[in-house]
């Protein structure tokens, strides 16, 4: 069985940090009653503040989202580079093979 759970419902997490900045409580008193890790919940609100320009020592959920396609983009273009390459190394052998 797996340790990863499955993704929390976007509803669940905005509510989650909603109640985080609003309660006064502690964030390791609401994680609990949520059925969840503080550090999640830390996680959620760092992101949350990133997102809304409050902090500036990360990445934003669209910036992360660009950087995951960029990656993902970077990763084709090589494979289909790769292929290029041996494609034409092909070529030019059954062409030197034909003289």
């Amino acid at each position: 069985m797996s340790k990863h759970m499955p993704p929390y419902p976007p509803e669940f997490r905005t509510e989650a940090i909603r109640l985080a900045r609003t309660s006064g409580k502690l964030h390791a008193e609401i994680a609990r009653e949520l059925g969840m890790t503080g550090e999640t919940l830390r996680l959620w609100l760092k992101q949350a503040d990133l997102d809304e320009g409050k902090r500036s020592d990360g990445l934003t959920s669209d910036e992360q989202e660009e950087l995951r396609r960029l990656r993902r983009e970077n990763r084709i273009l090589r494979e289909e580079r790769e292929i290029l390459k041996k494609a034409a190394a092909f070529c030019a052998q059954e062409t030197n093979s034909l003289r």
